[in-house]
């Protein structure tokens, strides 16, 4: 018994991820005008990227690379639609939110971090209180991007667009170059795309 107990704690608070805890900071005015008070859970249907080439294009390549983390093909589009969506509504690249995402918490929805931080983005709870409401769970797949992708354009917009310094922020490490390199590398290999210009 004692055995299945340590196991389960193991489990329930392993994540693959070196997370640091991200620190609370004044959002900039730009992030602020896109605060999710509102934000819905449903996913963003991937028939709405499957209605330009350049979407279908993308979703194919980019579900033939998250097929190792996510098997189910409808899952794993839904998936994908909802990050394309809400990392370009924040203006940044879908393919290093996937980064973000792989670094953070290898696509798993239900990861938690040492310092407490949560699913897919591993945000930190105290981001609920500043810009979102109480009732907001970060587990959930739209809620979670929605923060993540606001949390990590408000470093870029401190950092005025230095990548390497935001994204220390993001994962509470700053000036350290362990966690920008790997989110580089996961963004310069498995999700490098062309330019969708």
């Amino acid at each position: 018994m004692r055995h299945l107990i340590t196991v389960i704690v193991l489990f329930t608070c392993h994540t693959t991820v070196q997370a640091n805890s991200q620190q609370y900071a004044l959002l900039t005015a730009s992030t602020i005008t896109v605060t999710p008070y509102a934000i819905s859970d449903q996913v963003i249907s991937h028939q709405r990227l499957l209605s330009t080439a350049s979407g279908r294009v993308w979703l194919t390549a980019m579900s033939d690379r998250l097929k190792y983390y996510m098997p189910d093909k409808q899952v794993r589009d839904d998936f994908l639609s909802t990050v394309h969506y809400e990392a370009t509504r924040a203006g940044l690249d879908p393919q290093l939110i996937l980064s973000i995402i792989q670094v953070e918490s290898d696509f798993k929805k239900y990861a938690i971090s040492h310092a407490g931080a949560l699913g897919y983005m591993q945000i930190m709870p105290f981001w609920i209180e500043t810009i979102g409401s109480k009732d907001h769970n970060l587990f959930h797949l739209r809620i979670n991007l929605r923060y993540g992708c606001m949390i990590f354009r408000h470093y870029l917009d401190i950092e005025k667009g230095n990548y390497f310094r935001a994204l220390g922020r993001y994962n509470g490490s700053l000036g350290q170059s362990a966690y920008p390199q790997l989110v580089f590398k996961a963004w310069r290999t498995r999700w490098n795309y062309p330019s969708q210009t």
